[in-house]
């Protein structure tokens, strides 16, 4: 399917920071992205976050699929890797949206990364960034919602989300590098 993205449009973007007690050196990102269980992604965002899963692409990059509730939508997430480190993972999905108007495409970046605070901690970051496709602005226009609008109400919405699933999220990538220095040190 080719989507043509509308980058020089945004229908939001936010990014919310949480504390991991963890040297940075022990925090593996990419791994806890493609290992996560699904009932860990419910606990994330409850009740948000549905069902989620790993896979790859017909070339081999690696993928995450998340579903999830942003707001009164419906997303199926198909994010692809760009880069997935240890401290950065940049995803990027043409996302079906299924909302109470029918169903639609927008794209979104969701940025995973961490930084150094001290020796004993990182702040771990989580950015959502989301454009129209040229189906979305079809879409919108053909149910007479102007741009703004739209672009209002996914930014109350995802920012929402957004801020619910970040200190959750950094708990959980916290609690897969201290399973995993146990694991090496038994």
């Amino acid at each position: 399917m080719s989507d043509i993205i509308i980058s020089e449009k945004q229908l939001s973007k936010s990014a919310f920071s949480a504390v991991i007690n963890l040297p940075i050196e022990q925090v593996d990102i990419a791994d806890w992205l493609f290992n996560l269980p699904e009932a860990e992604y419910q606990r994330c965002c409850p009740p948000d976050h549905i069902s989620a899963g790993s896979t790859t692409t017909d070339d081999g990059k690696r993928m995450s699929i998340n579903v999830e509730m942003i707001g009164r939508t419906l997303m199926v997430q198909h994010y692809v890797a760009e880069v997935a480190t240890p401290s950065l993972c940049k995803m990027v999905s043409t996302s079906d949206a299924f909302t109470p108007n029918g169903r639609t495409r927008v794209q979104v970046i969701w940025t995973l990364s961490v930084e150094k605070i001290d020796d004993k901690s990182c702040k771990y970051t989580n950015s959502v960034v989301a454009h129209p496709t040229q189906e979305f602005l079809d879409f919108i226009d053909k149910h007479g919602t102007p741009f703004d609008d739209a672009a209002a109400a996914r930014q109350r919405d995802g920012g929402d989300h957004n801020s619910r699933e970040t200190p959750l999220f950094a708990a959980s990538i916290e609690r897969r590098a201290l399973a995993r220095s146990v694991a090496k040190a038994a």
